[in-house]
């Protein structure tokens, strides 16, 4: 999926947020196969709501991710650590090193596959339609958007899917912007038209009741997120699938996706 950057101002590019977490009994499991001795570290870009984003000191990073990499390193019994990168760098950062894994809602793609290594999948996604509640745009399927201002996050699969629209011939004006939250700001001022989302972020938006916004249209959760590692990194990949396995079967995972989705499952169709 998609991103760079990070919210204005708030934080420099590249921090390192450390969040300390132990499994009972301190076993290092995977001590041996990370970076940092008795530590995961995690690149990702933090600003990316639900996923990852900042709380609202700044500086404390949370969302879905950050929740399952600290039940992930729990469960190895590792320390994490999150590296805050941005998002057209981030899989140049982790085959030089700069982290184990990637872990910021990465969509597995048949090129990303050949490139990296991937866990099991933890979440399914959909391409998502978002209009400003009230609009007198009448579309209700990106492929009937002719004519309108259309923005999505650059580098992003809602930027595949309205290039691939573009080629088979819809005729529409792209605004392409750094971050998802600009997006929903120039939707929400009327600068453009219908914004061509994840589903997953587009349910973060409209869900408070005063929200601005509606979905107007989803498509079927043909996508998944899997954690990305270097490729031939096959230890800790493992690692990872059987810990991700685990917390699955311990109803961990539901549990993150319904704290952060407002009581929705976006987790189990991942693993039909």
């Amino acid at each position: 999926m998609k991103r760079i950057a990070k919210i204005a101002g708030v934080i420099l590019a590249g921090m390192v947020l450390a969040q300390g977490v132990f499994a009972g009994g301190g076993k290092q499991g995977s001590g041996g196969l990370t970076i940092e001795k008795g530590t995961l570290t995690i690149g990702m870009a933090i600003e990316y709501p639900p996923m990852e984003y900042y709380d609202t000191d700044g500086v404390t990073p949370i969302g879905f991710d950050v929740s399952m990499g600290k039940a992930l390193a729990e469960k190895l019994g590792l320390q994490v650590k999150f590296i805050d990168t941005a998002w057209d760098g981030i899989f140049a950062g982790v085959d030089t090193g700069k982290y184990d894994c990637i872990m910021s809602a990465v969509t597995v793609t048949d090129a990303r596959i050949a490139a990296h290594n991937f866990t099991k999948p933890y979440v399914g996604n959909a391409m998502a339609l978002v209009l400003r509640k009230g609009s007198t745009v009448t579309a209700k399927h990106p492929t009937e958007l002719t004519g309108l201002g259309v923005a999505y996050q650059a580098e992003t699969t809602a930027d595949f899917y309205m290039a691939d629209l573009a080629e088979k011939g819809l005729k529409y004006t792209p605004y392409e912007y750094d971050q998802v939250i600009n997006c929903f700001n120039e939707l929400g001022l009327g600068r453009v038209d219908a914004i061509v989302t994840d589903l997953l972020v587009a349910v973060d938006y409209v869900a408070p009741a005063d929200s601005p916004f509606e979905i107007v249209w989803q498509g079927d959760a043909d996508e998944v997120f899997a954690i990305c590692l270097k490729k031939g990194n096959d230890a800790l990949t493992a690692e990872l699938d059987t810990a991700l396995d685990a917390l699955f079967a311990e109803g961990a995972m539901l549990r993150i996706s319904k704290e952060i989705f407002g009581g929705m499952d976006m987790v189990s169709a991942a693993r039909k």
